[in-house]
C-alpha cells in the first residue's frame, strides 16, 4: 500500500482583502487536484466580487483590483457556496486536502459562508470530515528548532519545491501540494508511516502545542497578542466571546 504522499491529494488556497478572518473577504480561490506525484494536475479557480473595496495593501500582494472583480468576479454568495461544495466532494472521496496555514483559509471560508449563506463550513460539508494536511504544522513538528521564517515561500525554498507566481491562489495551492509531498518523502518514518486520518488528528495536537509555545513567548515579551489553539478551523464566537453552535446561537443561551 503506497503512503499518502504518493497518492491523490487536493490543495486549497485563497487570496483575500486582508488577514482578519473575522472581517476580511475572499477575492480569489483555487482547488488543485493531483492523483500521484508527477501526474498532471487539474485546477479550478474562482474570482469573487467581495462586495467591499480591496485595500491597497492586499492589492499590492495579489494584484487583483476592484475593477477586475467588478467586471469578471461573481457574487461572493455564489462563490463561497461553490467552494464549500468542492471541498465536500474531496471529503466524500477521502482525498486529503492540503491547506497552508489551514486555520486562516478554512476559518475565512467559514465566516464567509456564515455572512453570505447563513451556514457554517461544518454544515456546508454535510457532516463530512475533511482530512487536512497543513505544511506549516507538519514542518514545525519535524524540524521544531530550525531558525527562520516558515512562510510558503520559505518552506518551498527549504524543501526545493518550485513556487512560481507567489500570491496567486492556483500557484500557491500547487506549491503547497508539492511541499506536502516533499515533507512526507523526506520524513517517511515520522510522517509517511501515518495515514491521512491519523495525521489529521495529530496535527490538531501538534498545532495546539506549537501555539502554546508562541503564546508563552508573547507573554514573556509583553506582547498582548493572543494565539488561537484551534486547528484546522477556529470556532466562531458571539460578541460575549463564547463559541457559537452550528445553529449560530450562543452556547451560553442554549
Amino acid at each position: 500500500m503506497r503512503p499518502w504522499y504518493e497518492g491523490p491529494l487536493a490543495s486549497f488556497d485563497t487570496e483575500t482583502t486582508g488577514v482578519d478572518v473575522e472581517h476580511d473577504r475572499i477575492v480569489s480561490a483555487a482547488l488543485v487536484l493531483q492523483s500521484a506525484p508527477g501526474a498532471p494536475a487539474t485546477t479550478a479557480t474562482w474570482l469573487a466580487d467581495p462586495g467591499v473595496p480591496i485595500p491597497d495593501g492586499a492589492r499590492a500582494v495579489h494584484g487583483i483590483t476592484d475593477e477586475q472583480v467588478r467586471a469578471h468576479g461573481r457574487p461572493a454568495r455564489t462563490v463561497v457556496a461553490e467552494l464549500a461544495r468542492a471541498l465536500a466532494e474531496q471529503a466524500l472521496a477521502g482525498v486529503p486536502l492540503v491547506v497552508m496555514n489551514a486555520p486562516y483559509d478554512l476559518t475565512l471560508l467559514d465566516r464567509e459562508l456564515r455572512r453570505h449563506r447563513g451556514s457554517s463550513l461544518t454544515e456546508a460539508l454535510g457532516g463530512l470530515g475533511m482530512l487536512v494536511l497543513d505544511p506549516r504544522v507538519l514542518d514545525k513538528h519535524v524540524d521544531r528548532y530550525r531558525k527562520g521564517r516558515r512562510t510558503l515561500t520559505d518552506l518551498c525554498a527549504h524543501y526545493d519545491v518550485r513556487l512560481t507566481g507567489a500570491h496567486d491562489a492556483s500557484a500557491d495551492a500547487t506549491a503547497a501540494l508539492e511541499l506536502v509531498r516533499a515533507l512526507g518523502a523526506r520524513h517517511p518514518e515520522r510522517l509517511g508511516a501515518l495515514t491521512a486520518p491519523e495525521l489529521h488528528l495529530r496535527q490538531a495536537v501538534w498545532h495546539a502545542a506549537q501555539a502554546r509555545g508562541l503564546q508563552d513567548w508573547f507573554d514573556r515579551s509583553g506582547t498582548p497578542e493572543r494565539v488561537d489553539l484551534a486547528w484546522p478551523l477556529r470556532p466562531a464566537r458571539c460578541d460575549c466571546g463564547r463559541p457559537l453552535a452550528d445553529e449560530h446561537r450562543c452556547e451560553a443561551a442554549a
